[in-house]
């Protein structure tokens, strides 16, 4: 759990150095095609089999992959990896607390909204467009869990998934195309888009398929509540992207209602 934590922040910090190369969108595509060829690899969907009521959802988690990567990386690129990845995290608590009814769980709700509040609080220097990115990420992540599960039902294995990332490296294709031919990259922007799109992709991925076959999966969601520090600490380590006291502060909040909502859901 910490190796892919630790290897999905740091995928993301290398790719924002690709960014003054290859852009953003240049690291998005090269990630959406990496997450493609690991999931179809591992997935193997038999996508002729598939009948338009599975495949709905399919096409809808393919834009949610490639919504979800465009407004993160647009809001790491304008606010920093740390505070991006926190204000992503409100969606999968959404998703935690939507069938939970007790007072604890208006608690979690309430701190996470403090935190938030804390990262998004008027001053000088704030980026307020880099943080309404983080919302999109946020709303997209939780609509990425609740069609996820949708799609594991309809289909086994990883097929689902497998099938979304297929059509959404296929929708990015022209993307790239266009993006080679007009500003070729360099050597040194195209390790790091690659690096970015294994570390962030292709590593958390496997990781993940090798770590819930032995760690609960309550557990496994609790873990993920400190994706928010692993990514303050890789920003500030690889990107130089230092955060003070109230900014740590928002990002505590944050980790400790996305953790205390991962226990109410226990």
């Amino acid at each position: 759990m910490a190796g892919s934590g630790l290897s999905n922040q740091l995928g993301a910090a290398v790719g924002a150095l690709a960014f003054p190369v290859v852009g953003l969108v240049g690291v998005v595509v090269v990630r959406q095609y990496l997450a493609a060829a690991v999931l179809l690899a591992v997935g193997r969907p038999r996508t002729r089999e598939f009948t338009w009521h599975e495949w709905w959802p399919v096409l809808l988690l393919a834009v949610v992959f490639g919504t979800m990567n465009l407004s993160l990386y647009t809001a790491v690129d304008r606010v920093g990896l740390g505070l991006a990845v926190t204000l992503e995290f409100p969606g999968p608590l959404a998703v935690a607390l939507g069938a939970a009814r007790r007072p604890l769980d208006a608690c979690c709700t309430l701190i996470a909204a403090a935190g938030v509040g804390v990262l998004m609080r008027p001053q000088p220097s704030a980026d307020y467009a880099g943080m309404g990115f983080g919302l999109p990420a946020a709303g997209c992540w939780a609509s990425y869990i609740l069609l996820n599960r949708t799609v594991g039902r309809w289909q086994p294995g990883a097929q689902g998934p497998a099938a979304a990332a297929g059509v959404s490296a296929l929708l990015f294709l022209p993307v790239g195309v266009v993006l080679a031919v007009r500003s070729p990259p360099t050597p040194q922007a195209r390790a790091c888009a690659v690096a970015a799109g294994l570390l962030a992709s292709a590593v958390p991925y496997l990781a993940d398929v090798f770590t819930l076959r032995r760690v609960p999966a309550q557990t496994f969601g609790l873990f993920m509540s400190v994706n928010p520090v692993l990514a303050a600490v890789a920003g500030q380590v690889v990107l130089d992207q230092g955060l003070g006291p109230a900014e740590w502060a928002g990002i505590g909040a944050v980790v400790a209602a996305n953790a205390l909502g991962m226990l109410v859901r226990r």
